[in-house]
């Protein structure tokens, strides 16, 4: 049993689990269920509640005690006895069934309208009568006073069938080329027939007369929908004396007071689906409605969404089980899916062991395995630092993560993240603060670059909404919050010049719509310090109409055109003249230029020919070298040149050199003196 949440409304659907094969022995199907845990927990409302492939239609006797349902392959009919809470008989029938109906309290009489033109007639024991309609048909309704089969279809004509005489009686004529649905009401036997041009018509089956028609096609059409094609009306019911649904192909619900031609709710699915089976639930006023993808519950009074059953397989057909919250569905699936809704009312009383299972699964909610562990990627895992633990027991590898106890995350997240509850704390006072202010008037905060243009283009988004709302046109997208743009409102680089040449050439109008402009910009800029200050955000002034005075009349374009010409040129022969005086006014200074250490100045003139002689080529500069002596060029045995360079000496290697070449003469002079005094013997002494 899978138990859903929607809307606080709790829907149990008891067809989900496994099903067994029926060509499955007893002793197989009873080994199964120990072994298998899902098969044993599943429920089994009734046995064998499924058709080989796909069920079509399903529906409930009026004595309440029997299912049937009808499906394919092959086409067949299978009858359920709620009381025994297994399948009564199984019928195979010709063809595909399009509609069933059956007309007794119980089993015992059953119309079936097939795909092929035939209507079969069973009884009990089996088929009592076949017959064929001239055309293809679609719906059919039972009139129980007249005892008349009504028949629809691919045809402008109804057809009826009277099963007292046992013979066709005149068809009625219509303004339709082909009919989909039909209905009668049961308190004043009231015939309403849907076509294919999205109308409905209305007969009297007494007079066999039209009393009115019904254009649903251009009510369904809403401002929030988009249709494609003409709707048609795929479905119809009636509620009580006065009330009709109406349903659509294109995947809405009109809910008509027969006393009025305009609806008093249109509903829609969201889907574009046909609208495929609609009920009444008369307790709680609610209207059920399904396409082949949705089972929708709504109030008929408000149109407020009650419920929703979305399930796995499409829709075909949806019955209720009478003065209970029971739901039967055939779909495109072999199981016909029962669900049970507390919520609509009681379990039906050959399963009012329901009642008892739902509210103790209420009071003892059980808890899955998965509520224990908790999902955590790799990246989360380092960030806890708990990367160690993985390959350990602690940690079980699970797609693109792992799962870790829940209490262990809990006592490593209080660890890691001491002051998260204040965080979280401090996020939700934030939260509460954003939507106190989102529900006050708000200004438009203008950004800090290309203030006038952002102002012009809210002031054309506001003109732009109000022709939208009276022409019913669609939204078209704004510069401003366009992520491509957004650079051009927050890089200085990309602020507009308005003194340029360009922009006043391009621009003459703009002059007296941006000093408004401007005007206005001081006032919302005032509006938006206050705000910051405050920290609240109040209302700003209505944006005005641009003026009468700013149109796009040739003549005053011209003008504005000429006169800014004539005050730029004006503006070019002012800087000229300032600039001729400040060139009279500056007056010649001398320059004054640094000399480094170690070096003698001699004149400009040295700089002067380095310079020329820096400018000249390699092979001029060698010529020039080879003159003065610096350079000399031989030729070697190999036959190569060779270049020899002196270099230059600068001051300071010739005051060395000069020093150098001082101490060497000194220190001659004094080996000279002594070689010359120990040449000389002294007095009183001989010489040897």
């Amino acid at each position: 049993m899978q138990i859903s949440n929607v809307n606080d409304v709790k829907i149990y659907n008891l067809s989900c689990g496994k099903s067994l094969p029926e060509w499955l022995s007893d002793r197989k199907k009873r080994a199964l269920q120990k072994k298998d845990v899902d098969v044993r927990r599943r429920i089994e409302l009734i046995q064998d509640f499924e058709m080989p492939a796909v069920s079509t239609n399903i529906k409930v006797s009026r004595d309440g005690q029997y299912v049937m349902a009808t499906g394919t392959y092959k086409p067949r009919v299978r009858c359920y006895d709620t009381y025994q809470l297994s399948l009564k008989f199984e019928r195979c029938l010709d063809s595909d069934v399009v509609k069933f109906d059956i007309l007794s309290e119980d089993y015992s009489k059953v119309v079936f309208l097939q795909c092929d033109r035939y209507v079969e007639l069973h009884s009990q024991h089996g088929r009592y009568f076949r017959l064929r309609i001239p055309k293809f048909g679609r719906d059919f309704a039972y009139h129980y006073p007249s005892c008349d089969l009504f028949f629809v279809g691919a045809s402008s004509e109804i057809y009826r069938l009277n099963l007292e005489q046992g013979r066709y009686l005149n068809s009625l004529q219509t303004e339709a080329s082909q009919i989909n649905a039909c209905d009668i009401n049961p308190a004043h036997h009231l015939l309403a027939v849907g076509t294919a041009e999205g109308k409905v018509e209305c007969w009297d089956p007494r007079t066999r007369n039209s009393v009115g028609v019904l254009d649903c096609a251009l009510s369904s059409v809403t401002e929030d929908t988009e249709i494609e094609g003409l709707p048609a009306v795929s479905a119809l019911k009636f509620s009580g004396p006065l009330h009709m649904a109406v349903g659509t192909s294109t995947g809405q619900v009109l809910i008509y007071d027969l006393r009025s031609s305009r609806p008093m709710i249109v509903k829609d699915h969201q889907y574009g689906l046909p609208i495929k089976s609609i009920q009444f639930h008369d307790p709680l006023e609610l209207v059920i409605s399904a396409d082949s993808r949705i089972i929708k519950m709504w109030n008929k009074n408000t149109g407020k969404i009650f419920t929703s059953i979305e399930p796995e397989a499409d829709v075909n057909d949806v019955c209720i089980y009478p003065d209970s919250g029971m739901l039967f569905t055939a779909n495109e699936a072999p199981k016909m899916n029962v669900y049970y809704i507390p919520a609509l009312g009681p379990a039906p009383k050959w399963c009012s062991f329901l009642d008892n299972l739902t509210e103790e699964l209420e009071e003892n909610p059980e808890s899955t395995v998965y509520d224990d562990y908790k999902f955590v990627t790799r990246n989360e895992l380092e960030d806890l630092g708990l990367g160690h633990l993985i390959g350990s027991q602690l940690l079980r590898a699970y797609m693109h993560g792992y799962f870790i106890d829940i209490r262990l995350y809990h006592k490593v997240k209080a660890m890691v993240n001491p002051f998260a509850y204040e965080e979280y704390k401090r996020e939700k006072i934030r939260q509460k603060i954003e939507e106190t202010r989102a529900q006050r008037v708000q200004i438009k905060k203008l950004p800090k670059v290309n203030k006038e243009l952002a102002l012009k283009l809210y002031e054309e988004e506001d003109e732009t909404q109000a022709l939208q709302k009276k022409k019913k046109q669609k939204k078209m997208p704004n510069i401003l919050s366009d992520d491509r743009f957004k650079s051009m409102f927050e890089n200085p680089d990309f602020q507009v010049d308005e003194q340029s040449e360009e922009y006043r050439l391009l621009n003459p109008l703009v002059s007296k719509i941006s000093e408004k402009r401007k005007k206005k910009l001081k006032v919302m800029e005032s509006l938006q310090s206050e705000d910051q200050e405050e920290e609240e955000e109040q209302e700003g002034r209505p944006s005005d109409a641009e003026s009468s005075e700013s149109s796009d009349d040739e003549k005053g374009w011209v003008e504005e055109v000429r006169k800014q010409r004539k005050l730029l040129r004006q503006e070019e022969k002012d800087r000229r003249q300032e600039k001729v005086k400040e060139d009279w006014q500056t007056a010649l200074k001398p320059q004054f230029y640094e000399i480094k250490a170690g070096e003698e100045f001699r004149s400009f003139q040295d700089t002067a020919k380095k310079q020329k002689l820096m400018r000249k080529t390699l092979e001029d500069r060698l010529k020039v070298e080879e003159k003065l002596g610096t350079l000399n060029v031989s030729d070697t045995a190999v036959g190569s040149k060779q270049l020899t360079f002196t270099l230059k000496k600068s001051e300071q290697q010739k005051k060395r050199q000069e020093a150098e070449k001082q101490h060497k003469e000194e220190r001659k002079k004094l080996r000279r003196s002594a070689g010359h005094l120990r040449s000389k013997p002294a007095k009183g002494r001989p010489f040897y």
